[in-house]
């Protein structure tokens, strides 16, 4: 079984500068924090390395980081400008026992992350409830559309902190 800070040390060796830092403040797991544009390329090498073996993407959620600047508007609400969304993997080798949870982030205007839809299937709805939700595109995904909001949502992404929910949809009032 493998540490959190043996498997950091071989990601770092493998990816360089894409693997960030590794948090171990947490009280809980220690979280490995990647690139976002690097996550499919890291995932492949989790699950394919004899090592490590991360057969098993155990969850998969969106985040609003709420790090942005909070901007007062004329209507006396406040909008967030900049700031990041982010991505949690929590993965397990059911063979070897080791467990790691992986965190990346990206810019809120547009915020992209690699899908890894295809290094466990599973990772499909996944990242689509984190589409519909915070709006995360997943780059590459198959089929990336709305899972739990209606197909012709237009109002935002209701997960983030900065949605204001919509007075109507469809001309019926929206109830609060």
């Amino acid at each position: 079984m493998k540490s959190s800070e043996e498997i950091f040390a071989i990601l770092k060796e493998k990816f360089g500068d894409a693997v960030l830092q590794l948090n171990t403040k947490l009280p809980k797991e220690a979280v490995i924090e990647i690139a976002p544009l690097k996550v499919t390329e890291i995932c492949w090498f989790l699950r394919d390395n004899e090592e490590l073996q991360f057969d098993n993407l155990i969850l998969l959620t969106g985040l609003d980081d709420d790090n942005g600047e909070k901007v007062k508007l004329e209507d006396g609400t406040t909008e967030t400008k900049g700031g990041t969304l982010s991505v949690v993997y929590h993965l397990e080798s059911m063979k070897l026992g080791n467990r790691i949870v992986l965190r990346t982030a990206t810019g809120r205007e547009n915020p992209e992350v690699e899908t890894v839809s295809k290094v466990w299937a599973c990772a499909d709805w996944h990242e689509r409830e984190a589409y519909d939700m915070f709006g995360i595109k997943f780059l590459n995904h198959p089929d990336l559309r709305r899972i739990l909001m209606p197909y012709d949502w237009e109002a935002g992404y209701p997960l983030r902190k900065d949605y204001k929910n919509p007075e109507f949809y469809h001309g019926m009032k929206v109830p609060y």
